[in-house]
Parts: structure tokens; sequence; C-alpha cells
């Protein structure tokens, strides 16, 4: 599910494969909608020189695909020594605009003069079902146009002196049993078909000739829009600015964002700041302006399974943004907890898992267990949020007007519902789903979260002010710290992944070893340091290296993409 290069701006979200073409295209919300899938041909690159044609993802091309540490910009190399040419790409999303932006350095390494045609191919789908959409050729300002309804996307290009793109051809692809107009670019010319509807793509072709070692650039970019009036006027300002500008508009963005956390990443051993910079990007490429963060824009899951990784959940959120705010950041965090509070429900929780667009996500959680009904949730999701709330206020003091302005409508519901969601039998947490998404019951992760969380809510009310609410909300935690007993064995002291209390008030131990239950009882601070050292060493002796490959299933017989079944399962990097 990994992409080498992910671009974003907040808007847009480009993921390029390990050949550095387009696979994803998410616009207008990072995660939603992808304008381009798994199941479709992916965007292609060709060079035709001497009579003889190739798409950079055939045999024949050495690549190196990656990207920046200091902005999210690419750096990609393809050469092949048969045809004699070489590829640089710097590839980004203008940071002010809705548009992807390619920079070409075309080199002939021949010894001979020669043309070397350049062909981009474009397939987008617009319309989820792939078919209805437009493509058409613009004559008088001489771009591509992709539109259905609200959704306009121009495709453009020219060498660095001007010099425009000299064919065009559009097609259609995926219907009546055509591959696609792509291949049209095979014989190193292109038809010139101006319009086409359905399923379509495109190509555009960029011709010189270029003299021994010599270099050219060619500028691609690709506009997004609710409009074509809106794509135009984009369009016309990179052409007025330059695209050198824009890009270094765009390494000058990156450079004062990271400057944030450069302050603390500097005081890093020196041999990972680089990594670690990356990583900040990588968060940032995937976090939507309106404050969703997604969990992979990677669509190669379509093609494996029922669902993709391109949602909201919460929990996946807070571990984000945690060291962002740790090295200073406020500004995503602050929309991300402002779109928790907008998805929070009228009883003070949150759901599995959301689409960018605040909208809820699919799940496969039931509302009923036996023959009564229970809430889909896992309690832990609503519960992180608010830890996160008061770690980003110890961190920002500054920030108290920020929390003062959510708390009634993020604060005070979710640590009420918290505070309710108990079992008198246990005085417990009610069961809920575990952080895996597989379990009903009242597992020890979320026990320790939800402790940590009523703590944090009672701290954050105190500090506004609130000494009702304070000592509720510590009432309860005190409630969970009587009853910890409950979670481990009685002899070994080491944590159960859970129990589930029944209709009769049974209670039914679920004893396997998770490494869940050490993460959150350590991580959260539960006050249980005999009951920690036990699972610890239980860890250790179990499910840390039991596979050849080394890491840490998430619990004893964990089947997640399991490959080898003399092992516990698949290994997670912990």
């Amino acid at each position: 599910m990994a992409r080498p290069v992910v671009l974003g701006n907040g808007s847009m979200f480009v993921g390029l494969n390990e050949f550095g073409l387009v696979h994803d295209f998410y616009y207008p919300y990072v995660g939603l909608e992808n304008l381009t899938t798994s199941r479709m041909p992916h965007h292609n690159i060709g060079v035709f020189i001497d009579g003889d044609f190739s798409w950079v993802d055939s045999d024949g091309w050495q690549r190196s695909i990656d990207f920046r540490d200091s902005a999210l910009i690419s750096n990609i190399i393809m050469q092949n020594d048969v045809l004699g040419v070489k590829l640089e790409f710097e590839d980004y999303t203008d940071t002010q605009y809705n548009a992807f932006l390619r920079s070409i350095k075309i080199t002939n390494l021949s010894e001979q003069s020669r043309e070397i045609r350049l062909f981009m191919h474009q397939v987008f789908q617009i319309s989820r079902g792939g078919r209805a959409d437009t493509a058409l050729y613009e004559p008088e300002d001489h771009y591509i146009l992709d539109y259905k309804g609200r959704c306009c996307l121009l495709t453009y290009g020219q060498f660095e002196d001007g010099q425009l793109f000299d064919q065009y051809s559009i097609g259609n692809f995926g219907i009546e049993g055509k591959e696609g107009t792509y291949r049209d670019a095979e014989d190193g010319e292109l038809t010139g078909n101006a319009i086409e509807h359905g399923g379509v793509d495109s190509v555009i072709r960029f011709s010189r000739t270029y003299e021994p070692g010599e270099t050219n650039t060619v500028n691609y970019w690709v506009v997004a829009g609710d409009s074509q009036s809106t794509v135009e006027r984009i369009h016309k300002t990179i052409l007025s600015d330059s695209p050198a500008i824009r890009l270094q508009m765009a390494e000058d963005y990156w450079k004062n964002w990271l400057q944030i956390g450069n302050k603390h990443i500097s005081n890093i051993e020196p041999q990972h700041q680089a990594m670690i910079r990356k990583s900040l990007l990588i968060i940032k490429a995937h976090s939507d302006r309106r404050g969703g963060v997604i969990a992979s824009g990677d669509s190669s899951i379509y093609n494996y399974g029922r669902d993709y990784y391109s949602y909201v959940w919460p929990r996946d959120g807070v571990y984000v943004f945690w060291p962002l705010i740790q090295l200073g950041y406020t500004e995503e965090p602050k929309r991300f907890f402002e779109f928790c509070r907008d998805i929070l429900t009228r009883d003070g929780y949150l759901m599995h898992k959301y689409q960018p667009d605040r909208a809820i996500g699919s799940s496969w959680h039931p509302l009923m267990h036996g023959n009564h009904a229970e809430l889909a949730i896992q309690e832990d999701e609503t519960a992180v949020v608010l830890i996160l709330l008061q770690v980003f206020l110890e961190h920002n003091p500054q920030q108290e007007e920020f929390v003062r302005g959510i708390y009634s409508t993020l604060v005070d519901p979710a640590a009420n519902f918290m505070e309710g969601f108990f079992d008198s039998s246990t005085d417990l947490p009610h069961a809920s789903y575990d952080l895996w998404e597989e379990k009903f019951l009242t597992s020890s992760y979320t026990v320790a979260t939800t402790y940590r969380a009523l703590l944090a809510a009672s701290d954050i009310a105190a500090r506004l002010e609130r000494p009702d609410d304070a000592l509720r909300w510590q009432t309860a935690a005190e409630r969970i710290e009587k009853s910890l007993s409950l979670l481990h064995d009685s002899e070994t002291n080491v944590l159960h992944k859970g129990f589930l209390v029944t209709s009769d008030e049974k209670v039914h131990t679920d004893a396997v070893l998770d490494i869940s239950s050490l993460y959150g009882f350590d991580f959260f601070n539960v006050p249980a340091k005999d009951v920690i050292e036990a699972t610890l060493s239980a860890v250790e002796e179990k499910l840390l290296n039991s596979a050849p490959i080394g890491g840490v299933p998430r619990y004893e017989g964990d089947n997640y993409f399991r490959s080898d079944p003399p092992y516990q399962g698949n290994p997670w990097f912990v």
C-alpha cells in the first residue's frame, strides 16, 4: 500500500507509483474523489526515437524514484541506455492552486543529433462508473479538457522556451473493446481526434531535435477546478508566473513549513533528520485542509480487497498529529480537532471511520450482539482525541481560547459519554470494538485510553475553571483505577486482551497476549507498574521476533495477512 512519492496541497493528492507514473489523483479532498484508480490504466509516459518507442514502465529503463527531504517535490530519474535518453523529473502540487506540475528535463545521451518525441498520457475517471466523462481539445488556448459536472481537469504542456506540444489525440478506454488511445502513440504519431465521451483518455506529444548531449525541459501540468473558467484562470496564472516561479514558490512554502519543526529536529542525531523531515512531509501530504488525515491514498488494495484506506480514523489522526504538536505545529492539529468536533455524535462518541468530507465511512461492525443492540464504536477513538487535546493545550497554553471554544461541543459531550459508558458490575468501560476492529469486548487498551482521557478532560476542565466537570471526570477515572485487577492474570500479572460481560452478568475473559494491552497501559501512564513489567516480559518471550523477519505480531495467533501458519502472525513494527 505504499507509494514512493506522494504529493499534496490539502485539496489535491497525487500518488506516483514505482515507475514514477501518476497512479492516484484525488480532488477536491485529500482522499476523495480518486479520479484515477488501480482498476484502470495508470497515466503513462512514452518516448519515440529513431523509429523505436518505449513506455517508461517497460523493460530497459533504470529508475530512481524519490522525493526531497526539504519539500514535497519529487526527485525522479529515468534512463534508457538502448534509446540513449535520460528523463529527470521535479513533480509537485502547487501550494496555492489545485495544480499538479511536472518539470521534465530530457537529455540526449547519444553522440548523434536526433529527434526525441515525448508522449504524456492522461486517463481520468471523473464519473464513478467510468462512463459519461468528456475529453476535448480546446484550440484557442491549446489544452486538453476532461470534465463531468462540477469537476474539470485542464492538461497542458510546453517546452521551457515556450514551444507547445505539437500533436494530441483523444479516445476511449475500457469500453467497446478499446484499450485506450495511448496505443495511438506507439508509432510516434497522434491522429488528432479532438473529442470523445464515455470512458476517455488522451495523449499529447512534445517533439524537438536534440544535439549530442543537449538537454531541454518540458513543463507539464494538470489543473483541477469546479468549472472550465476556474481551471483556465489558474492555467493562465501559471503561464504568466512561469513554472519556474511556481516551483520556487513551492520550495519556499515547504522550507517555511519545515522550519517550524527544525528547531527540535536539529537536536536529533544527524543520520535520522532527513527521514524525520520526509515523515513530516508525508503526514502533510495526507492531511486535508479541512482537518481530516487519511490512512493511505494508495488505491492498489482495490485489486484484492473490498475497500480502500482513504478514510479518516480518529485514532490514526491522533497518532499522526501527536508528534507534530511536540514539534511545534498548531494549525493542522486545530483543524483536526474541529473535524472531530463536527463528526461527534449528539451522544458524544465517534464512529468507526469517516470520509475526508466528514461523511461516515464504511464499516463491518454490527449493531446487534446476540439478541440485544450495541453501539458499533471503538471507544478508544473518542478517548484518544481528548488525550491529544490536553497534550495540545500543555504544549500551547496560548491556545486556551481555542480549546475554550470547542469545550462545550467536543470535550464536554465526549467526556460525559465516557463517564456514563460503564458496566456497573465491573466499574470498567462497557464493551466496544477493539482497536484492531475485530473483537467486541472491554479491551485493556480501551480501558487505558478511557482512563487517561477522563483525566485529560478533568485537567482541561480545571484549566478552564470548570471545577464540577473536573471533579466528576476525575472520579470516573478513579473508578477505573480501582478495578484494574479484572484485566490481568491474578498469578502472573500479565494483561489479558480483555473481557466481555454477558447478559447474565458473567465475565468471560479473553486471555490472549496482545501488544496493544502493553502499549496502552505503558504509554497512557496507567498506574500498574508490576503489571506492565510482567506483560513486557511475556511479550518479549512470546511475541517479539517470533518469526524470522522479526518485529511483533499484534497478538498471539494474529491472522491478518498471515503468510506462514507456523508463526504467530505477520510482524507489526512496534
